[in-house]
């Protein structure tokens, strides 16, 4: 209502102005909105304006830090991968253990039916909600209580959903444009050593997204009409594989040079249309002021701590799990504060079609015993201390302090 009215309130502004003569007109000019570029799969956010896509996941539409076996990450940058497929982005891959190519055809199938069949099981859930409540008998003061939501949701649906058991097809694939970095392929036969500050390996992949970026307009150079989003996916930086010692030494000799590699990223995607999910083995750097630096780099960190081959796996209380979520670092970009999640207690677990994140919340302690102590129970606990303590109780409360 206040927009329509200070709309009207202008063209009736410009209608009188119109009418008075020309030496009283003033410098008074409207103020246009700009507007925003249109790119499917993205969208803009409501908090700062920033145009934001989806990572793949629908509950972590938020640098990951590897789990200990690099699965559940692999598997996190297959779903950001694959969103860029469906959504027709450009895809970058860079990886130094495995042939790009051979993780782009693991990639989960998408599931594009995927709104009925959750209303269908939306509804299949309210039916069962229902027949559960009428037949509650033991826990019925906790009918009335809410309910309370573990799966992570937003108001608006933003991305799609997966099949993580089949693979996508071959001609969705290659209906986008897909580059590709293998590090063994592009290290050069014979290395000069050149004083710089990033190690060789990580000159090159810098040197390769930079010119991918200018050669295909991602930098505001090409046309409005044609314009689309660069998904850049990193794997395991920071490695032996790509020529790190982070992870082999304490104070390695080459410190800064993921470091620096990440402010030369940074600088990139500042200034064009790129986003970039970097995989991260923090379990294996040594110096902890290092990975800190790389948090500190990255928009927003998460971290994986996975349950296999730990004393969690086995444990009741994480039965439904696979492990828990950190969140170390939300972005705050075009504004002062930045929006934090409303809870950190954070689970993972892969089911066989579907890799989902969920608040933690622990089972019910269900035990034989009861621990609950009855009215009877204080009252004769009450008559055996004032027997005890002779004519001292003379109240008839139980206890009389």
């Amino acid at each position: 209502m206040n927009m329509a009215m200070s709309v009207s309130n202008t063209g009736e502004r410009r209608s009188q102005q119109n009418t008075r003569p020309a030496c009283n007109t003033t410098s008074f000019q409207k103020k246009s909105r700009s507007k925003l570029v249109s790119i499917p799969g993205t969208r803009p956010s409501v908090q700062n304006g920033q145009l934001i896509v989806s990572t793949g996941v629908t509950s972590l539409d938020y640098v990951i830090e590897e789990d200990k076996y690099d699965s559940y990450s692999r598997m996190l940058l297959k779903y950001f991968l694959a969103e860029g497929v469906v959504c027709g982005h450009h895809v970058f891959l860079g990886s130094a253990r495995d042939p790009p190519d051979e993780i782009m055809q693991d990639l989960p199938a998408p599931i594009l039916d995927d709104i009925p069949s959750n209303a269908v099981n939306m509804g299949q859930v309210t039916a069962c909600d229902s027949e559960d409540q009428g037949s509650m008998k033991i826990a019925w003061r906790y009918q009335n209580l809410p309910k309370v939501q573990t799966a992570l949701a937003s108001s608006s649906r933003f991305g799609h959903y997966y099949d993580a058991s089949k693979t996508m097809a071959r001609e969705l694939r290659e209906a986008v444009k897909c580059s590709t970095f293998f590090l063994p392929h592009e290290l050069p036969a014979e290395s000069h050593a050149e004083p710089s500050p990033i190690s060789e390996a990580y000159r090159l992949l810098l040197r390769s997204i930079q010119e991918l970026i200018r050669q295909e307009g991602f930098d505001g150079t090409a046309p409005q009409k044609s314009r689309n989003i660069l998904r850049i996916g990193l794997h395991s930086l920071g490695s032996p594989l790509w020529a790190d010692d982070i992870c082999c030494e304490e104070k390695p000799t080459q410190a800064s040079s993921l470091t620096s590699f990440l402010y030369g990223l940074r600088a990139l995607l500042r200034s064009s249309l790129c986003t970039c999910m970097v995989t991260v083995p923090s379990h294996l750097i040594q110096n902890r002021a290092i990975m800190d630096r790389v948090t500190r780099l990255c928009d927003t960190a998460i971290a994986l701590e996975s349950f296999r081959g730990s004393e969690r796996e086995t444990n009741p209380l994480y039965k439904d799990y696979h492990g828990l979520l950190h969140v170390k670092q939300t972005p705050h970009l075009n504004c002062l504060v930045c929006e934090a999640p409303d809870t950190k207690d954070l689970a993972f677990k892969l089911k066989r079609k579907q890799f989902s994140i969920e608040r933690l919340h622990l089972p019910p302690d269900l035990s034989d015993t009861v621990s609950r102590s009855s009215k009877a129970d204080v009252a004769e606990s009450a008559r055996l201390l004032s027997s005890a303590c002779g004519g001292l109780a003379t109240s008839n409360k139980h206890l009389d302090f």
